[in-house]
């Protein structure tokens, strides 16, 4: 009898999702377990929803390394346990997941996503099915593992931005405010910041005051009086909320957005002098070519996420623990998010550089902590 797992790939999409795909394929073939691609999430287990699955075989991925995206779509609106019907109403539908699963004949399923995602299979779990989890996403706050792919593809696309806004800056003398990906954690903007040599990093884990931030840009005078700020889309100051806006055909939904504007309109009130413009980087971190790395990345984890498989070694999760993929369990705590320290090494050392991340800097000591 034909051995079978599943794949899925829930959530945001995110670059190197193929990548992963394609190892778990590989890896899983060359063991003799044949893999069935579960499309749009985990909808394709569900009928009705005009998802569902297909065989995967080597050929059929052999090429996807550098492809972005992911052949299999996603759904960020597609959870099982609080399925929207047509009429609204909100279901569970986790026990037709896991019938489906097993009709299929699957040993388990083979998850790619965030927290929810992973949250999602933790729940399936105590219903009886296999889960193995990779961790995806690029906001790279998944606890229990260093790095996820996704984040290095989109902290490269925010540096190429920094490096064409400053060109531009530059010749006007402007304040060019950056918004980019981070709900609840700054990874992005802070080391996108350092790479793209921006003088202000504002994120989530520290409420920025207006006053400071429009301080640092302001005395920077002479020709290159130009500044570039990098605001995190969580970001926000003392006190308030992170903006959040309905945007258009989205079922009216709220969303995070606003926060380069609203960055730009206060340091506006303090520098009325100055020129600002604001540009939203949005779902172009998203897309595109995956970086070496995070190829690199995905396919190690794929590869071990298929070999984990094949043991038996279900409700676990594939992390990168520098320069090796371990496997832990997959526990409750994978809701808690991975956010940036305040007092990190990472922060110390921007903040030693002068760049300023919205509170007044800290005296630079000696040696900084790891």
């Amino acid at each position: 009898m034909t051995r079978r797992i599943g794949i899925s790939t829930g959530g945001g999409d995110c670059p190197a999702l193929n990548a992963a795909i394609r190892a778990v394929v590989l890896r899983a073939h060359a063991l003799g377990i044949e893999v069935v691609g579960i499309e749009d999430g985990l909808s394709g287990l569900l009928a009705g929803t005009g998802a569902g699955t297909r065989t995967l075989a080597p050929a059929d991925v052999e090429d996807l390394v550098g492809e972005g995206g992911t052949i299999l779509g996603t759904t960020n609106r597609g959870n099982p346990l609080a399925f929207s019907g047509p009429d609204g109403a909100v279901v569970d539908r986790g026990d037709e997941v896991v019938a489906a699963a097993r009709g299929l004949g699957l040993e388990g399923i083979v998850l790619a996503g965030g927290d929810g995602t992973q949250a999602i299979g933790l729940a399936l779990m105590a219903r009886g099915l296999p889960v193995v989890g990779l961790p995806k996403t690029i906001d790279n706050d998944l606890a229990h593992t260093h790095t996820t792919f996704g984040f290095a593809t989109a902290v490269a696309v925010a540096t190429e931005a920094l490096d064409r806004l400053r060109t531009t800056a530059e010749s006007h003398a402007r304040i060019m405010v950056l918004e980019v990906m981070g709900r609840s954690a700054g990874w992005i903007a802070l080391e996108a910041g350092i790479a793209g040599g921006a003088h202000a990093i504002l994120i989530p884990e520290i409420p920025y005051d207006p006053v400071v931030v429009a301080e640092a840009v302001g005395r920077r005078g002479g020709r290159r009086s130009f500044s570039l700020v990098v605001v995190a889309e969580g970001a926000h100051p003392p006190g308030e909320a992170p903006p959040r806006h309905v945007w258009p055909g989205g079922r009216g939904r709220a969303a995070l957005g606003g926060a380069g504007m609203r960055c730009a309109a206060l340091l506006a009130e303090h520098l009325p002098d100055r020129e600002i413009r604001v540009t939203v980087l949005g779902h172009v971190q998203r897309g595109g070519t995956p970086t070496a790395f995070d190829r690199l990345l995905a396919t190690r984890l794929g590869a071990e996420a298929a070999q984990a498989a094949h043991e038996g070694d279900w409700g676990t999760l594939m992390s990168w623990d520098p320069p090796v993929v371990r496997r832990i369990p997959l526990d409750p705590s994978i809701r808690t998010p991975r956010r940036v320290d305040p007092d990190s090494q990472l922060v110390r050392h921007a903040e030693s550089l002068g760049i300023c991340l919205g509170r007044p800097p800290a005296p630079t000591p000696a040696s900084m902590p790891e």
